[in-house]
């Protein structure tokens, strides 16, 4: 993807979203950012958004603002929680036998758009935009509960530069990932890349090593990490441990890993830890003029989205195009 990738990869998303028009809940409803993107999501039909949360709150909230939200549908736990949710929240979490414990959760927007998720009730669910990453990931573990086959919830960024977008993960979940976790998130992530991008995934595992140039124990673990998603995905093409110049560019792939069947061209990364994705994604934001579009998490069964607390309404469109997405 290239000639003006913000421009290709917005226009995919936003075909696919108009096509299937998904039910997309926000659970962070007393927001006036959210309540814009609503309206927006509704207007270009890019989806039918759901405000989840207490109606009178949500309705004094919008009036108090100057909102008109009188078109889009406003679901109250508290006049909708039926026994198909508690037994559903029940049977997520096998610590979990009280009825009336169920319900206590189930009054929280955040649970309770969980399990909508889940039911098939709704496609998806975004918050994060007043409530904490660590709440948000609690509540889609508890409820639409993780991917079959993926034991770790993770992140990614996609990131689009002028000529290209390419997907670094994980970048705001998993602190210090080790080898089976390395390769969950690169496997979710290259799923992702995929759905999203309409291309074969090239994935390369991260590190401060080229192929064994270091012995350090943080780069034997980025080594076993590809070795292992090697073994279980063998059609993914895949390289590792690369640093990050030999990943990304043929000449120095050659010089550096002139077997590597990556070839440089790699545009699914894979990094070690939290702190080198972290700062890599502000980097490339900040330094390099990217546009990051995330954290987008993945690794749950049903679309499960957290926003940054200083996110944009321009954010939240386009995080609720990649939940129609997924």
């Amino acid at each position: 993807m290239n000639n003006d990738s913000m421009s290709d990869i917005r226009s995919l998303l936003i075909h696919n979203a108009q096509s299937k028009l998904r039910t997309i809940a926000f659970a962070d409803a007393l927001d006036i950012r959210v309540m814009h993107a609503a309206l927006m999501l509704e207007q270009e039909q890019f989806a039918i958004p759901l405000l989840v949360g207490n109606r009178q709150d949500i309705v004094n909230f919008a009036n108090n603002h100057k909102i008109d939200i009188s078109t889009i549908e406003i679901r109250d736990p508290k006049e909708s929680i039926t026994q198909e949710h508690i037994d559903a929240l029940i049977n997520s979490n096998s610590s979990m036998n009280s009825a009336e414990e169920a319900r206590h959760f189930l009054s929280n927007p955040l649970y309770f758009a969980g399990i909508e998720a889940k039911l098939g009730n709704i496609h998806g669910c975004i918050a994060g935009n007043i409530s904490s990453t660590g709440d948000v990931i609690k509540a889609g573990i508890k409820t639409v509960g993780l991917a079959e086959g993926i034991q770790t919830v993770s992140s990614f960024f996609a990131m689009i530069f002028p000529e290209q977008i390419l997907f670094y993960a994980d970048c705001a979940v998993v602190p210090s990932p080790s080898v089976e976790q390395l390769c969950d998130i690169a496997a979710i992530t290259a799923e992702n890349f995929k759905k999203l991008c309409t291309m074969d995934p090239r994935v390369a595992f991260l590190s401060f090593s080229t192929k064994g140039s270091s012995t350090h124990e943080n780069a034997h673990k980025v080594r076993e990490a590809f070795q292992l998603f090697n073994l279980k995905y063998p059609t993914i093409l895949a390289d590792g441990e690369l640093q990050f110049d030999a990943a990304f560019v043929p000449e120095i792939a050659n010089l550096k890993a002139p077997e590597s069947p990556l070839m440089g061209k790699a545009n699914v990364l894979i990094f070690p830890n939290l702190d080198a994705g972290n700062i890599a994604y502000k980097i490339s934001q900040r330094l390099g003029g990217a546009r990051a579009i995330g954290p987008i998490i993945q690794g749950l069964s049903r679309p499960y989205f957290d926003l940054s607390r200083g996110c944009c309404t321009e954010d939240i469109i386009d995080v609720a195009l990649i939940c129609a997405a997924l």
